[in-house]
Parts: structure tokens; sequence; C-alpha cells
């Protein structure tokens, strides 16, 4: 894809990776993805905020080229992750002039990640600024968005804001602009649950910096620009809010069928109830949909068999995500069934030291259930309901 004009003199010459459906060797991106890259020729300076991936880095100079750029002054790394500045060395040697700009966390990283020549670096605080003439970059630290060296730039006079990660979205368009907001919204949500929801907190005092800010268009690093920041904003707002919905999670696994049974009949017992399900088969389930349903529910309730006396690995790794991901979750429970012991309830409950929420009572059986194990599954649903009444 050429460079495209977002304003004058502002460009967009990054590269769309239709193809990629795995990112990090963890992530499913079943949109793609893009490495947005963008040109800012001021009248006195030209500057480069965020490269691409290295792989990419053919297109991103020809974009370059393509854009009529002869000498580059500067190259914003807002993020030192190679997917925004793996190509940076590389830029670096076709336009000698250039001096690489980020803060000064992400100088040592720029130097044994990448190894970018320390006098190739210039660093920057916190709301200082950099003049390109009749352009000026401000640049605002973002740490942890969703690393700790992260920054954003403002584009003072045409009030655009570049903040890499933050607001992103991995998805594939020809659109340089959002221009259906409802297929940007999943992918965006996605992105938010597999990437930015551990740091859902910190991620509130970073919101209030670009509150202050005047915006007319948000250019992430991945995915479409968006020319109506209210959008986005407000999705992030209500993502890293404390609300929850009136929803259960059940990721779940079965072996022999016990298990399954009674997530059969519990999935018709919280509909009964008024709750939102959303279900998960830990065999052939997507990680990328399970984050995105931790984003907004009250509750998860891992369902499992044994496996030589503990969880199924299946289970213990969505518990593990489930820690890993931080979300705000009220409660969570297990149900699963067993052949002759085991202490699984015990080892699941181990792994959430990051979420720490309420534990329901469990409804683990032996065999297959019975009629007093859906009495017991009814209990528990009669159970979330009325903790959901509670929160909500």
């Amino acid at each position: 894809m050429l460079a495209r004009e977002i304003k004058q003199n502002i460009y967009w010459v990054g590269a769309v990776d239709w193809d990629r459906r795995l990112f990090d060797a963890l992530i499913p991106t079943p949109d793609g993805t893009s490495y947005n890259s963008y040109l800012i020729k001021g009248n006195e300076k030209v500057a480069l905020i965020d490269t691409v991936n290295r792989r990419m880095l053919d297109m991103l100079v020809n974009n370059l080229n393509q854009s009529g750029v002869k000498n580059i002054d500067y190259v914003i790394a807002n993020h030192a992750e190679p997917d925004h500045s793996g190509s940076l060395p590389q830029i670096l040697t076709i336009y000698p002039g250039a001096k690489a700009v980020c803060s000064t966390k992400c100088k040592d990283m720029l130097i044994e990640m990448l190894k970018v020549p320390e006098e190739k670096i210039i660093t920057v605080n916190d709301r200082e600024t950099l003049s390109l003439g009749d352009k000026t970059l401000e640049f605002v630290y973002t740490p942890w968005v969703h690393w700790p060296e992260t920054m954003a730039t403002y584009l003072r006079e045409d009030k655009i804001l570049f903040p890499c990660d933050f607001f992103g979205s991995h998805l594939a368009t020809s659109d340089l602009f959002v221009s259906d907001k409802a297929s940007v919204y999943k992918p965006a949500k996605r992105y938010f649950a597999e990437i930015m929801m551990p740091f859902r907190t910190i991620i509130k005092k970073n919101m209030e910096k670009v509150k202050e800010l005047e915006i007319d268009i948000i250019a992430p690093s991945h995915g479409p620009l968006h020319n109506e920041p209210s959008f986005i904003i407000n999705a992030y707002q209500e993502w890293i809010s404390d609300k929850v919905k009136n929803e259960v999670v059940i990721p779940y696994v079965s072996m022999h069928g016990s298990t399954r049974k009674m997530v059969n009949y519990f999935v018709d017992a919280l509909i009964t109830r008024g709750i939102t399900v959303k279900r998960f088969d830990l065999t052939d389930s997507d990680l990328g949909d399970i984050a995105m349903s931790l984003v907004d529910c009250a509750t998860v309730v891992v369902g499992s068999p044994t496996v030589l006396a503990g969880a199924h690995p299946a289970a213990v790794y969505a518990t593990f995500l489930v820690n890993a991901l931080r979300p705000k979750v009220k409660f969570v429970s297990v149900i699963g069934s067993y052949g002759w012991g085991g202490k699984m309830v015990e080892q699941l409950a181990s792994l959430l030291t990051n979420v720490k929420p309420e534990i329901l009572e469990p409804v683990v059986i032996k065999g297959t259930p019975k009629e007093k194990d859906f009495m017991a599954l009814d209990k528990l649903a009669d159970t979330i309901l009325e903790k959901h009444k509670t929160i909500l």
C-alpha cells in the first residue's frame, strides 16, 4: 500500500500485513494487522514517527521514497518493541543524518535489543517538545501501555495524537480512517483484552493525560486511524472502568463427557435466571475470544475433569490466562468431575494471585452427574444471580 496523506505534509507510510495470523507466537490475529509509520514534514525539519516490523522494511522505504522525502532528521521511537522499532537501525543507516528520539527508559532498550548506537539517540522528558519549524511535537509519557518505556507523540498544530499501541487494533484494512465503527470495535476490544487489560489501572492515569489534549485524530501504530476520537476513547473508558456486566464466562474441557453434561446443564440454569453466558470449549477456542469475554464479565466458572489428581492442563492454562490478564472479574468458581480424587479446586484457586476474586462454592462431583449434582449446579446459579445483584 502506498503512502497516504492524512493532512497537509503528514503521511501514513507504514505497511499492512494482510496475512499475519499469529502475533508474538501467542496472540491470534484473525484479521491481520498493520504497522503504522507516519511522516511529518515541517518547514525546517522532517520526522518519522515509529517504523515497521523489520521484514516489511522494503514497504516503508518504498513509501518514504514515494512521499518525496530526501532527508529525515528525527525518527521518533514511541516504543522499543520490534514491531514498531524493528526497522529503526536500517532507517538510521539509510538516512545517516537522522537521530532516534525516545523516552529515557527506551534508550537502553534500543541499544540492547536493536544495537542502535548510543550517539544516534536523543532522549526526551515527559511533556518536552521538539520543533520541526512550523510543526511542534510534544512527547507524553504513557508508561506501561504496554511496556515501561512507552510514550505518545502529539502534533500540536494539527491536533494529532500518535499513541503507538494505545488505542490500536490488529486489523488489516484498506481504509486509512475508521469507516465502519462496528467492524473496528471487535478488533480494538480484542487488542485491549490481549495486550492492555493487564495494565488497566495504570491506563486510567494515562487516559487523564490524553484528556488534557485537544485531539482531532488518533493515529495508532496498529489498525486504522480515528478521525472521530470519541469512539475509541469512550470504548476505553468503559473497558478500563470497574463496571462489570451480568455475564458469566465458562472456559471448560471435558475428557469423557461428565464435565460437558454439567456445563450444558449449568449454561441453561444461568440463562433461565437472565444471566448472559459466554461458553468456550478449551480444545478449540480462540485465545482472543476468551480474552475479550473477560473484559466485562462479573464471573468466571472453570469447567474441568481431574487429570493425575489435578485440573486438566487446558483448564490450568485458562486459569493462568485469567490471572495474567487481570480482568475486573468479581467472582470465580469451578465445576467438574473426578474419578478417584484430587485437589483440582485448590490448584486452580492458587493460580489467581493477581485477580483475587471471591471464590464461590465449587461443584466437583465423582463420576457422571446425578440429580443431586444438578441441584448443586442450580444452587451455584442462584448464588451467582444474588451476587450479581449486589454489584450491578
